[in-house]
């Protein structure tokens, strides 16, 4: 220890003579970084755009003894982060402001669970919880519903249910784009079950999604399943770079509110058994909207539930909706839910590694305020990874099946295992609204991020 500290003395002294309190010690980082690895004798890696044309005040105050305490007090001022990648390796990144460390999201869990200790206290933090996260979405009050109607597309008749391409203009201008899945000859009042899209690539035209929602629909519910902002058919009307942008988040939001809104239209739809439920950036969207709206009557987010992750894209976390409260995460979110039945998918290979000994006791607890701990479920599959796969979906269709009365036997095989089989996989064409290049979109459909920000300027 008295070695590093003579060292660093002698550091400060080498540079101190070029720069003073007058310019505020002032140093490109690059040469900081430079001087850490020399220092410490480290290898940090990095890309030259996140470093060029930085300075870093203080420098060499910022210097500790300790690594990792230097490389905090250095870098916490650029806004970038470090990871260790081994021995004497680091990397360095843009800070990430939905990422904490696991110890920190746990820590954070103990924070929030001090603040209420009975149904009374939880329900006067969900109500202060949801108000704020009406504000932060800019969905308070809500904007006005066009008067449109849906555009309906391409009916196909499938074993056991139809298709339909579906758009709904959600704002002046702006579509939402999905596929309505419904069983053929239904009786009586059915379930209805969103499905928003994740980020897995391919959007809802993937088959993983044709599958999900045509088992619910052969189990005797209509399923919608619909694009994310800015992907898939949205991106007709805006750019891909702006699913990253901040509004798509109250967009996203807003889509699944009017979804809802038109699928409780139809006459034979059940009020008391609606779901939703998604994967990746569609397990942020179902946590989020069954926190908003309790008509939502039951959820199943897959492999997102976490306490350290609060979603890498801004159409998941873009506006202030965890920074409510003085601050909340994904899992007091999904909390909210409580007491409605609610199936947690995890797996052992992203962040979602945890939640047996770390999220879902949590959840548990505040299910437990209402006697309810029987109606929340978490299926954890150790070895998988980041998807809606086949074991994912048995989960959630057993889970459908006993909550909403649903007819597992529809769709299974003579040796009562569940079976996909049935289930037809359309390639892309047969399943867009608006035609392969958009020559079906109205011409009243606004087609910039600009025009969408104007439509909420002074909320």
């Amino acid at each position: 220890m008295k070695y590093i500290l003579l060292a660093v003395l002698s550091f400060s002294i080498g540079f101190t003579r070029a720069q003073t309190s007058d310019n505020a010690f002032r140093q490109p980082l690059k040469e900081v970084i430079a001087d850490i690895e020399r220092q410490f004798n480290v290898k940090i890696r990095y890309s030259e755009d996140l470093v060029k044309d930085r300075f870093v005040t203080y420098a060499g105050w910022r210097f500790r003894p300790d690594l990792e305490k230097t490389l905090a007090n250095v870098l916490s001022s650029q806004d970038i982060t470090f990871a260790k990648e081994g021995e004497g390796k680091y990397k360095l990144q843009n800070f990430q402001y939905h990422l904490k460390t696991p110890q920190e999201g746990k820590e954070q869990l103990d924070y929030l669970w001090s603040r209420f200790n009975n149904v009374a206290t939880w329900e006067k933090r969900k109500a202060e919880l949801r108000g704020c996260m009406w504000e932060a979405l800019k969905l308070s009050p809500l904007p006005h519903k066009p008067n449109s109607k849906p555009i309906i597309t391409n009916k196909r008749t499938m074993d056991g249910y139809t298709v339909e391409n579906v758009a709904l203009e959600t704002l002046p201008g702006v579509y939402v784009t999905g596929s309505l899945y419904k069983p053929l000859n239904p009786k009586g009042k059915i379930p209805v079950i969103l499905n928003p899209d994740g980020h897995f690539g391919d959007g809802r035209y993937r088959a993983d999604a044709q599958y999900r929602c045509a088992m619910q629909a052969r189990m005797g519910a209509m399923a919608f399943s619909y694009d994310l902002f800015a992907w898939g058919e949205s991106a007709l009307q805006f750019k891909s770079s702006d699913h990253r942008r901040s509004l798509a988040m109250t967009v996203q939001a807003l889509n699944s509110i009017r979804i809802l809104d038109w699928m409780l239209s139809f006459k034979n739809a059940d009020p008391k058994r609606v779901a939703i439920t998604g994967g990746s950036g569609g397990g942020s969207q179902t946590m989020l909207i069954t926190a908003l709206d309790d008509r939502i009557k039951l959820s199943v987010p897959v492999v997102m539930l976490s306490s350290y992750h609060s979603g890498g894209c801004p159409c998941e976390s873009g506006m202030p909706v965890h920074l409510c409260g003085g601050g909340t995460n994904n899992v007091e979110i999904a909390a909210m839910a409580a007491p409605r039945p609610q199936l947690i998918i995890s797996d052992g290979k992203d962040w979602t590694q945890n939640v047996p000994k770390t999220e879902f006791p949590y959840l548990e607890k505040v299910y437990q305020f209402y006697g309810k701990n029987d109606l929340v479920k978490n299926v954890h599959l150790e070895k998988e990874g980041h998807d809606y796969g086949i074991n994912k979906r048995l989960a959630l269709y057993e889970f459908l099946a006993r909550h909403f009365n649903l007819d597992l036997k529809k769709v299974q095989n003579q040796q009562g295992k569940i079976d996909e089989s049935k289930v037809t996989i359309e390639k892309y064409p047969a399943m867009y609204v608006f035609g392969e290049k958009g020559e079906a979109l109205p011409a009243t459909a606004i087609r910039s991020y600009e025009e969408l920000e104007k439509l909420f300027a002074g909320k």
